[in-house]
């Protein structure tokens, strides 16, 4: 099991430009709040109650290849630097820290109760993950409180009051339908037949953004395949739900498959794949394939079977590494902690065979703790839940800290990331791996 973060190509879109300027900025704009307006739930005149909502890895170890640890010491290092650079318009921030088990409702339901009713907060920030979209409704539907998550699809987000649900990064669906107009635009489906896998978490995205998608390019497709996928992590029945496909792909020749979420994307189903149909063009909705990735290059074997899959995008790692936005963030990581931050070309070894991606928990927490104070400063002095729709339905350009240039946030578009190209994996690139650029990154809010 895979835990999507906002990373486009890994890192995230963040705005070190604006970033060294908001403080400035936030003292020049006029308040969007109304004069005389109260103050929200969990806000006082000397700070900000906020949740930090965090999966607990030790509950999904055996399903996924890369594992995070000690994430409440990353989020406080970047909360302290905000509240000794001052905070939001004065008020410091507290953080009321909850992990739960991202397997089923019942765990990220608990973890809303707690936050909302218990401990009050004005905002629950950090992963909020469950694909029935009941744990997220909760924070923003019922509760009326701001969320600012990963792992957020467009169908949970439209469930919500227009702007208290924020995705740092770029939806499921934005990004698939990005990524078929560059694919179209590249010629790169050109004289294959396609078909496309994902779970049941992702039948609406199969039926509703990619088939439809495909079709409307006119590209032949097979069999289109909906897995079962046990809610506990046991994938024996989608593994021989698979094997049916697998062989019904080879009667229709499809030389090309479109993955679509992160069980399908995983390495127990792309190294099958990869044995039954080892000439076919894989495409995937996600770069969290990334983990898996370094994971098989880090075990020596000699064919990565991620290799030459295909997504979209923004910067590379490489690139990102590079990036002041990088370097902003690991400046505040190592001051607050002392410790290295590793980059987004590192493979940090973890127990149990597993790697560790503190690089991830860094960007996440350094981008989401940014992108709040920014939402909230131009919010004003009095921060409550309508001038905080009113600073989100006006934000426009707003780069998520985590990668490239371009970002936005307004009314009807409440997913920052705008940052975009077609790129590819290659594991010769790095010590683990990297994805390669095939296409500029462009600004396309999809």
């Amino acid at each position: 099991m895979g835990v999507r973060t906002g990373r486009t190509s890994t890192p995230c879109r963040w705005y070190v430009a604006a970033l060294l300027t908001v403080v400035v900025l936030a003292g020049l704009m006029a308040p969007v709040a109304p004069a005389g307006a109260a103050t929200g739930v969990g806000v006082t005149a000397k700070k900000v109650k906020v949740g930090i909502a965090l999966v607990n890895y030790d509950c999904i170890k055996t399903f996924t290849d890369s594992i995070r640890l000690h994430q409440n010491a990353v989020y406080q290092a970047f909360i302290d630097d905000l509240n000794a650079k001052g905070g939001v318009n004065g008020r410091k921030i507290e953080p009321v820290y909850a992990d739960y088990c991202p397997l089923g409702s019942a765990p990220a339901l608990a973890a809303c109760t707690k936050l909302t009713d218990d401990d009050k907060v004005f905002a629950v920030m950090g992963t909020m993950i469950d694909f029935s979209g009941d744990a997220q409704a909760c924070v923003s539907n019922q509760h009326h409180t701001v969320l600012m998550s990963y792992n957020l699809t467009q169908a949970i987000m439209d469930k919500a009051p227009p702007g208290l649900m924020i995705y740092p990064g770029a939806t499921d669906e934005r990004r698939v339908r990005v990524m078929l107009d560059l694919l179209q635009q590249q010629h790169t489906l050109k004289g294959h037949k396609i078909a496309v896998l994902g779970g049941n978490n992702e039948a609406a995205m199969v039926h509703k953004v990619i088939v439809p998608g495909l079709k409307k390019a006119h590209v032949p497709m097979g069999s289109t395949a909906v897995l079962s996928i046990d809610p506990t992590g046991d994938l024996t029945a989608a593994q021989a739900q698979l094997d049916s496909f697998l062989e019904k792909w080879k009667g229709e020749h499809v030389d090309a498959l479109f993955l679509s979420g992160d069980v399908v994307s995983s390495k127990a189903f792309v190294t099958k794949i990869r044995q039954k149909l080892p000439h076919t063009l894989l495409l995937v909705d996600t770069q969290d394939v990334k983990d898996a990735a370094h994971q098989i290059t880090a075990s020596g074997e000699k064919d990565n079977p991620y290799d030459g899959i295909l997504t979209a995008g923004g910067v590379t790692g490489a690139e990102y590494a590079k990036s002041k936005n990088w370097k902003h963030c690991t400046a505040i990581y190592r001051k607050q902690t002392g410790k290295h931050a590793p980059g987004p070309l590192e493979v940090v070894p973890g127990p149990d065979g597993k790697t560790l991606d503190t690089y991830g928990a860094i960007t996440d927490a350094c981008q989401i703790t940014t992108m709040f104070r920014d939402i909230a400063a131009r919010a004003g002095k009095d921060l409550n839940t309508k001038s905080w729709l009113a600073s989100v339905n006006h934000y426009g350009h707003i780069v998520p800290l985590s990668s490239g240039q371009f970002g936005s946030l307004g009314k009807g578009k409440y997913d920052a990331d705008d940052d975009f190209r077609l790129v590819a994996w290659d594991s010769s690139i790095g010590a683990g791996g990297e994805w390669h650029a095939i296409t500029p990154v462009r600004n396309l809010t999809g």
